[in-house]
C-alpha cells in the first residue's frame, strides 16, 4: 500500500522510511540538498513537515505532495518548476550566530552577547547547535573563531539555570560515566579555587611556600582531564562524524587543546625549582600576570567545557547515536572505566569478541571475515601464511605503535597491546585528519599529500611525551606497481634504547 503524503507528514520519518527519496528531494531544490546530511534530517527532519519544508525551499506544498506522491507510486512525476524563492528563516539561526561572533569581535564580552542572543541559543537542542556549526564551518569559518560561542554558551546556561538539560542515565551508561568525572574535575576546580582564596589573604611570598604543594596535589587531580577529554575524542567524536556531525568535534577538540596548554603552563608555573623561583612566580601571580592569572583561565575553562558537555555534546549524542553505537561503547567498558576501551587497559581476546558482537561485527577468523583463507584458514602473505590468531599476536605484542590509513585517508588498522597514543575502535573508517587535533591538521594533510604526489617516502619526528621520548615515523606504502596505498605510522617509546651504552653480547638471565 502506497504511504500517503500530506503537508502535515513529518519529513524525517518519511526519509527514513523511504531513503530513495533523499536524492529526488535534493534535486527537486537546492535547499533540499541539505537533506543528504544524516544530521540534518535527525534535527530539521524531526520536526519540520513537508508544510515547513516547501516553505523553507520557497516551492508550492501541493506540488511538492504531489511530487512525492508520485514517487512514492512508482510512476513518474510530473516536471515541476525548481524555482526558489529567498530562504531566509532557513538561514536564521546561522545568521544570529554570525552576529553572535561579530559583536565578540567587536570587544563585547559572552556574558553581553548571551544577554542579546540568549533566547535563541536556550530555545535551541543541542542538534540544532550542532548544525549551525556544521553551516558555519561549511561557509569557510575556521573553528577557531566558532569555538568562541562555546563562552556564549555557557554564560546562557549560567543566566537561565531553568534552561539547562537534565539528563536521565543509568548509573552504567557511557555518558553517566563522563558525568561522574566531570563531578571529579568539579571538585579538583573547587578545591583549587578555595586555596586561591586563601592565598589572596597571604603576603605572596609566604603564601606560595605554605600552600605549593596543595597547589600541585590539587592540579594533579584536575589533569584527570586529560583522560576524559581522550576518551571523548576517540569514542565520541568518531560517532558524531559519522552521523554528519564534523563541526562539533572540531570545535570542542580546539577547546581541549586550549585548556591541554594551561595546564601545562599551570604545573610549570606552579612547580618552581626552588624558593626564588617560586617567590618570583607568586610576585607575577600578584600582578595578575603569572600563575594565578594562567589558573583562573584554566578553571574558567574547564568549568565552561563541562557545562558545554552536558548541556550541549552530550544530549547531542543521545539524539542521535543509535543503540548499536551504544552498545558499542558499552562493550569496551566493562572494566569500569572507558579508559580501558583507548589503551589504559588492555583488552584480552575475550573483550574483543564481546565487543565485536555487540557492534555486530565479524570475528577475526570469521566465516565472515574476508582476510581469512575459509579452506585453509590462514591468510597466504608474500613470505609465508599466518592464521588471524597469529596476525592478532604478532601485532599485539609488537614493541612499537602501528596505525594504518588508507589510500582514501581512512583508518584501516592499529595495533594493541604496546600503544603510545590512544585509539579506539570507533575510528576505523574514520578520516585521518579528523583523527587529529585541529592545529595539526595541516600537517598532517601536507604529509598526506606529499606521500599521494610521490615527493616524500618518509616523515620523521620526535617528543617528550609523558616523560618519555617518542619517536614516530611516517611511511608511505606503495604497491609493487608503484601506486599509492596509503600511510603507516609507527611510534616507539625509544626512552631506554636511547639510554643503552657499551655492548651486551652474552644473554644475562
Amino acid at each position: 500500500m502506497t504511504q500517503a503524503v500530506t503537508p502535515a507528514t513529518r519529513v524525517g520519518p518519511l526519509l527514513e522510511q523511504n531513503p530513495q527519496l533523499i536524492e529526488s528531494l535534493a534535486s527537486y531544490a537546492p535547499e533540499f540538498a541539505r537533506l543528504r546530511s544524516p544530521l540534518m534530517r535527525k534535527t530539521f527532519g524531526r520536526l519540520a513537515t513537508i508544510a515547513d519544508a516547501a516553505r523553507l525551499a520557497g516551492v508550492d506544498v501541493d506540488k511538492l505532495v504531489s511530487h512525492l506522491s508520485q514517487l512514492l507510486a512508482g510512476s513518474e512525476p510530473g516536471k515541476v518548476s525548481t524555482e526558489t524563492g529567498a530562504s531566509a528563516t532557513g538561514d536564521y539561526r546561522v545568521d544570529e550566530l554570525k552576529a553572535m561572533l561579530r559583536e565578540l569581535h567587536a570587544g563585547r564580552t559572552a556574558e553581553e552577547v548571551a544577554a542579546r542572543f540568549g533566547r535563541l541559543l536556550a530555545s535551541v537542542s543541542a542538534s540544532e547547535i550542532a548544525e549551525a556549526e556544521q553551516q558555519l564551518v561549511t561557509d569557510g569559518l575556521p573553528e577557531d573563531e566558532i569555538k568562541r560561542l562555546c563562552d556564549v554558551h555557557a554564560a546562557v546556561f549560567r543566566g537561565a539555570p531553568e534552561q539547562q538539560v537534565a539528563l536521565d542515565l543509568h548509573s552504567d551508561h557511557p555518558l553517566a560515566v563522563l558525568r561522574e568525572e566531570n563531578r571529579a574535575l568539579e571538585a579538583a576546580v573547587g578545591e583549587l579555587n578555595t586555596i586561591l582564596a586563601d592565598l589572596a589573604e597571604w603576603p605572596a611570598a609566604e603564601a606560595w611556600a605554605h600552600r605549593r604543594d596543595d597547589l600541585l596535589a590539587a592540579l594533579e587531580r584536575l589533569g584527570r582531564l586529560e583522560e576524559h577529554y581522550v576518551y571523548i575524542e576517540n569514542r565520541l567524536f568518531p560517532v558524531l562524524e559519522r552521523y554528519g556531525a564534523e563541526a562539533p568535534p572540531k570545535v570542542m577538540w580546539a577547546v581541549h587543546d586550549d585548556i591541554r596548554e594551561l595546564y601545562k603552563r599551570t604545573v610549570t608555573a606552579v612547580r618552581g625549582d626552588d624558593a626564588a623561583a617560586a617567590a618570583a612566580a607568586a610576585a607575577a601571580a600578584a600582578d595578575a600576570t603569572g600563575a594565578e592569572q594562567t589558573l583562573r583561565e584554566l578553571l574558567r575553562q574547564v568549568s565552561e567545557m563541562i557545562m558545554k558537555e552536558e548541556q550541549v555534546l552530550f544530549p547531542l549524542c543521545l539524539e542521535l547515536f543509535e543503540g548499536a553505537d551504544w552498545a558499542r561503547l558499552q562493550a569496551g567498558e566493562e572494566s569500569g572505566h572507558p579508559g580501558a576501551a583507548y589503551g589504559h587497559g588492555y583488552r584480552t581476546a575475550e573483550d574483543r569478541r564481546r565487543e565485536a558482537e555487540a557492534a555486530h561485527l565479524p570475528l577475526p577468523g570469521g566465516p565472515e571475515s574476508p582476510s581469512a583463507d575459509a579452506a585453509a584458514g590462514e591468510v597466504p602473505l608474500p613470505v609465508g601464511r599466518l592464521t588471524p590468531e597469529q596476525l592478532a599476536l604478532l601485532f599485539t605484542n609488537l614493541p612499537v605503535d602501528v596505525t594504518y590509513v588508507d589510500e582514501n585517508d581512512e583508518v584501516r588498522f592499529y595495533s594493541e597491546g604496546h600503544r603510545i597514543f590512544p585509539r579506539s575502535p570507533e575510528i576505523i573508517g574514520r578520516k585521518v585528519i579528523n583523527c587529529h587535533p585541529p592545529k595539526s591538521v595541516h600537517v598532517v594533510q601536507k604529509i598526506v599529500d606529499e606521500f599521494r604526489a610521490g615527493t616524500r617516502d618518509v616523515a620523521e619526528f620526535w617528543l617528550d611525551f609523558r616523560g618519555r621520548f617518542v619517536h614516530i615515523r611516517y611511511l608511505a606504502l606503495r604497491d609493487p606497481d608503484g601506486a599509492y596505498r596509503g600511510v603507516l605510522e609507527v611510534a616507539q617509546d625509544v626512552t631506554d634504547i636511547r639510554a643503552l651504552e657499551g655492548q651486551r653480547r652474552l644473554l644475562d638471565w
